[in-house]
């Protein structure tokens, strides 16, 4: 099993949400998250005062899948998360060690 973890930007969810449904992923927990990477911010101006935004607003996408599915899934957020500007974001991917459905007791592939 794995564990995929995408930041994309906020306006990219729907697009990403469908993209995933289209190759066979059912399920993934959304949050919002705040964060810099190359980009480090950037300047606003507020009132006639500058000001410097340090954090931008994030989205961080959890998905838990079979091996099987991992590289569609991948190819489906790069694809629809891509806006060609900085700050699109990343995907994660690492191995998960195990799962358990809380409600049956479930373990392993099937609880997913």
């Amino acid at each position: 099993m794995k564990m995929l973890m995408a930041i994309i930007k906020p306006f990219k969810l729907d697009a990403v949400r469908e993209a995933l449904a289209e190759v066979g992923v059912q399920g993934m927990t959304v949050t919002e998250v705040r964060g810099f990477g190359r980009q480090k911010g950037h300047t606003e101006l507020y009132r006639g005062a500058e000001y410097s935004v340090d954090l931008l607003p994030k989205l961080k996408l959890e998905l838990a899948l079979v091996p099987e599915v991992v590289d569609k899934a991948v190819e489906a957020i790069l694809r629809a998360a891509k806006t060609g500007q900085i700050g699109d974001g990343k995907v994660f991917v690492y191995d998960l060690n195990g799962v358990q459905r809380i409600r049956t007791g479930e373990t392993g592939p099937g609880a997913i």
